[in-house]
């Protein structure tokens, strides 16, 4: 069977990694951080969210992590805007891509933006109109896509269906976010076939949270049905607020040793990642969710 010869790693850490942590991280730890692994090789760090501090005081300091990064060469800083307003503070800042995110679960639509599944695509048209004129691009993002903490099973069909019309919208790419966890390599598999009927899958990205110890094996099965984007957080960092036991996204380090291992290229350096991954637990006094990290840490202790 063919897999891709490369991969596009799509790095969350610093937002998506970072978004739910109870101790706010300063602005320094986030800039080191996005510098760290843009050094590491990485080249789309998504870097914070233009959301109201009142409901994630974490990213309250958006424009300043985005005024005092290096934007290095050839690297990609998206950010995410669920709204118009987000997005002209986006823009304001000089973003060049931001991010929407919608749900393929009516329950999870609710409870977590209070709104429709179809109200909140119609609040994405503005955006989307705004992005074209400024020459911004947009990423689009599916949550529960593999389950849902209040439905349980989602159709396959619900996420094609929100995946495409993200895509008609304007999306360059679609995300497809297993939030809980709870998906199995057959499960992706399925969903996927259904999506890439109405998206081209190589406009589509998989985004695995590692609950059940399944996401490595969910990424494998996107490989095997054509996927070459994913979405990782670094040492493992983040995971779904309202998702009872979610443990956090897929670790980059978990991944990109993995690609390493199927002799696909990522460009990135893995002891660079193990590095980082270790500084940031350390900052923020998290324990590291890598098993790779923990194993070249292990081995290092015992050399």
């Amino acid at each position: 069977m063919n897999l891709p010869q490369r991969v596009r790693i799509v790095e969350v850490g610093p937002r998506d990694g970072l978004q739910n942590e109870k101790k706010l991280v300063s602005t320094d730890t986030k800039v080191e951080l996005i510098a760290r692994l843009g050094a590491a090789g990485l080249k789309a760090i998504e870097a914070t969210a233009f959301v109201s501090p009142k409901w994630v005081p974490q990213m309250g300091d958006n424009a300043e992590v985005m005024a005092r990064i290096v934007r290095l060469p050839g690297v990609d800083y998206p950010v995410l805007t669920p709204n118009l307003k987000g997005f002209e503070a986006a823009l304001a800042a000089g973003v060049e891509e931001v991010a929407v995110f919608a749900a393929a679960s009516e329950s999870f639509s609710r409870k977590n933006i209070n709104c429709s599944v179809a109200e909140s695509l119609e609040r994405f048209v503005p955006v989307l109109e705004a992005a074209r004129a400024a020459d911004v691009r947009v990423r689009g993002y599916v949550s529960c896509v593999l389950g849902c903490p209040y439905e349980g099973e989602v159709a396959p069909e619900a996420v094609a269906d929100v995946a495409a019309k993200l895509y008609e919208m304007g999306c360059y790419e679609v995300s497809l976010g297993d939030t809980i966890g709870t998906g199995t390599p057959g499960k992706t598999r399925r969903m996927l076939d259904a999506v890439a009927r109405r998206v081209p899958t190589d406009k589509l990205a998989g985004h695995y949270h590692d609950t059940y110890g399944q996401a490595l094996a969910n990424i494998y099965a996107s490989l095997e049905a054509g996927v070459a984007t994913f979405d990782t957080s670094i040492a493992g960092l983040g995971g779904c607020p309202y998702a009872v036991g979610a443990s956090g996204n897929v670790a980059t380090e978990d991944v990109v040793y993995m690609l390493d291992g199927l002799g696909i290229e990522t460009g990135i350096q893995l002891d660079a990642l193990v590095d980082t991954a270790w500084w940031i637990c350390g900052e923020i006094g998290r324990a590291c969710g890598s098993k790779v990290s923990l194993a070249r840490r292990g081995c290092a202790a015992a050399a």
